[in-house]
């Protein structure tokens, strides 16, 4: 089926397919028609931060931003799902045009924004979806909020979350909003990740369950920065980590059509780059916690190595919307 449709989608503006695509799921995903693409779900279990994936694949954050798709993307057999980037309050995100497909490298660039309809919205999405599989929601702060202010922004997300979330990412590696890849770095890492631990023990009393916290890092560290940052994730005790965002690296793209637009590369491109980023961080961090691997993984190969540089699970977004459903079953079944 997606053969059928991919020709037609790649005829459209990347936005605007997007948009179709997610529509015609939202819409049948509770019905008979759902039968058209639904997978079977692979058994191939990885534990994890106390909890059971069903398999070592999963939707990356970014695609299904508020929610809208849970039950869909779960009949595709995806072993987790991630949705988000979500804010506070809703936010149009960037000026249109802000998605383009570099088609000759199987790349996406993106300037989104966090575009998304809010906190609330997708609380309400998630209560609504049958889905019963490990569910991740990614958080960020408001475009609009003042650097300064932002962990206020991350603190109403996770408060919100919590009891509906499996774990809880926090994105302060989008390329996409001002200054946010600052929080990387430094005092204000520090300060961001012992404010979010704080809230997490206080809301793991209250629910009486502990819902991990992974922070989602840049392929576009230094070695030494990546090592401060390892640094601080096992010192405030962070569950998890997934590498990597998009990068602003166009080395591998600069001869190519919308190579040089705003925004995070994203597909094959990073794909050598992220794994580089997943082997430095994965000797830092010494086992002491888990790596989730994401960045151009199209194919079996591309998985493994993900995994072999010392990724526990990984992620797809560009390769999934190149590849088709087939890339996750092929991966869950064989990595």
């Amino acid at each position: 089926m997606y053969s059928l449709a991919k020709p037609f989608l790649f005829q459209c503006d990347a936005e605007r397919a997007h948009e179709l695509s997610l529509a015609a799921l939202a819409k049948t995903q509770h019905t008979p028609l759902a039968a058209l693409y639904r997978r079977p779900l692979i058994s191939n279990p990885v534990e994890l931060m106390g909890l059971t994936f069903a398999n070592p694949v999963g939707l990356a954050a970014g695609l299904d931003k508020d929610g809208d798709c849970i039950d869909a993307f779960a009949a595709l057999g995806f072993g987790f799902i991630e949705i988000g980037t979500v804010t506070p309050r809703a936010q149009e995100g960037n000026e249109k045009p802000r998605l383009f497909r570099i088609k000759e490298a199987d790349a996406i660039i993106n300037r989104m924004g966090f575009n998304n309809k809010g906190i609330d919205n997708l609380v309400e999405n998630v209560k609504q979806s049958r889905y019963k599989g490990i569910l991740g929601i990614n958080i960020g702060k408001n475009k609009d909020t003042p650097l300064e202010q932002g962990k206020d922004d991350y603190l109403i997300c996770m408060e919100k979350a919590y009891a509906h979330a499996s774990y809880i990412t926090v994105n302060i590696s989008s390329p996409n909003t001002p200054g946010l890849r600052s929080l990387q770095y430094g005092e204000a890492l520090d300060d961001l990740l012992a404010g979010l631990k704080e809230k997490q023990q206080q809301l793991a009393k209250q629910y009486h369950k502990q819902v991990p916290l992974l922070v989602k890092i840049a392929p576009d560290l230094s070695m030494a920065e990546l090592e401060q940052v390892a640094d601080s994730l096992v010192r405030f005790n962070i569950d998890g980590v997934i590498a990597t965002n998009t990068t602003l690296d166009r080395d591998l793209v600069f001869d190519l059509p919308h190579a040089y637009e705003a925004g995070g590369l994203s597909g094959r491109p990073v794909q050598h780059k992220s794994t580089q980023v997943i082997q430095a961080l994965s000797g830092y961090l010494n086992g002491q916690l888990p790596i989730i691997g994401v960045g151009g993984i199209d194919s079996l190969t591309a998985g493994r190595e993900k995994m072999a540089a010392g990724a526990s699970l990984v992620q797809v977004y560009s390769g999934f919307i190149y590849q088709g459903p087939a890339l996750v079953q092929t991966l869950a079944r064989h990595l």
